[in-house]
């Protein structure tokens, strides 16, 4: 099935609009007596993204169907009140992504112990995590894009981790309606890290849930779990299982094989004939060019009934796809570095040392067809 992305659609996202880009910030709340912020990043086209800087959330996006319709195709929640009493999707989760085995690991020689928030595993950074912290946050915006700045200082052994790290997370929107998310970090301590963004996507505006939504991974391989989702240590062909996505499959399509859904780790790889997407980023004072990252395609979304189309594109090694537990309200693509993996020095290294600098680009595109 080819889906032709129809960037110039109507009125909405018409593409000789000379309307900049903007960002408008609106007071949200108060956290440990710091305030908390909602941003709202709109682009010339009328494609229009939400965060907060408490836990750098993504709260809302924008975007038409094949009707020009707006709706968000992010799950998120209304009020701050919603936000602060109970954990919502969309947060920036660090300093490690997904989950480590038994809530612990050994680096240089010295074991480290970590929340066992999982059962007796560790799982998204511990007990609050990034996604529970307030950021510092600048904005900016030029003709191309409207960007916001996020900046969290994590102190030594917060949550067990070793290092004082310094993590910035830009957050791009740009005139070709790609939502650019750039993660650096930087640390005093050798540590381990693996960043990512936990959005639940829903094409239909949160009308139905997902199952009826078409998924494509760009992935020959996946990471085999036990039963506590902890990975064996193998890596193995998707081929031959409920998990091969490599052409366009439907969520339902699964399910007698995956009654609870997907919660998966793919290998990103290489496609051929699927070219790479050049992820530019500018000086918004300057016009400068600063840096191009090629990423690779890892996966998309289409929801038939909308003609809405999201296609994930990430610098990572590995995405997770989770289609939200029984409930399927939403679908999830989470770049990052395999599950586990200072525990299984066969993966990616996720280790992070003085000196280096821990970068990741992954981009969101939106679509109709």
């Amino acid at each position: 099935m080819k889906h032709i992305l129809l960037l110039c659609f109507m009125t909405f996202i018409a593409c000789t609009s000379t309307e900049k880009p903007s960002v408008t910030v609106e007071d949200w709340g108060t956290v440990d007596s710091q305030p908390v912020y909602l941003f709202t990043l709109t682009n010339s086209n009328g494609i229009t993204a939400k965060f907060t800087n408490y836990g750098g959330t993504f709260i809302a996006f924008y975007t038409p169907d094949r009707d020009g319709i707006m709706e968000s195709i992010v799950l998120g929640p209304a009020t701050f009140d919603e936000m602060n009493r109970f954990p919502t999707p969309g947060n920036t989760i660090g300093r490690y992504a997904n989950r480590i085995s038994n809530a612990k690991f050994t680096l240089d020689g010295v074991e480290y112990t970590l929340a066992a928030n999982n059962g007796k595993n560790h799982i998204h950074g511990g007990i609050r995590g990034f996604s529970r912290k307030v950021w510092e946050a600048t904005t900016a915006n030029d003709k191309r894009s409207a960007t916001l700045t996020l900046v969290y200082h994590a102190a030594d052994m917060e949550e067990g981790y070793p290092g004082n790290l310094k993590t910035i997370v830009d957050i791009v929107l740009n005139n070709d309606n790609e939502l650019q998310i750039r993660y650096t970090a930087t640390t005093d301590k050798a540590t381990v890290l693996n960043l990512t963004n936990h959005a639940y996507f829903n094409l239909t505006g949160a009308k139905e849930d997902v199952r009826g939504h078409q998924v494509r991974i760009y992935a020959d391989e996946y990471t085999p779990t036990d039963d506590e989702k902890i990975p064996t240590g193998e890596i193995a062909p998707v081929a031959g299982t409920p998990l091969d996505l490599r052409q366009w499959t439907t969520i339902s399509d699964r399910l007698t094989e995956l009654p609870a859904g997907f919660d998966n780790n793919f290998c990103v790889k290489a496609t051929p004939g699927i070219p790479v997407l050049e992820a530019k980023f500018y000086d918004p004072k300057s016009g400068r060019l600063l840096q191009t990252f090629n990423t690779l395609p890892a996966a998309e979304l289409y929801d038939p009934k909308s003609g809405r189309l999201l296609q994930t594109y990430t610098t990572e090694p590995a995405i997770q796809f989770y289609t939200a537990g029984r409930t399927f309200r939403g679908a999830c693509f989470e770049a990052q570095h395999y599950p586990d993996s200072p525990n299984n020095p066969q993966f990616p290294t996720t280790i992070l040392r003085p000196g280096e600098t821990y970068t990741q680009v992954t981009v969101y595109k939106t679509g109709v067809k």
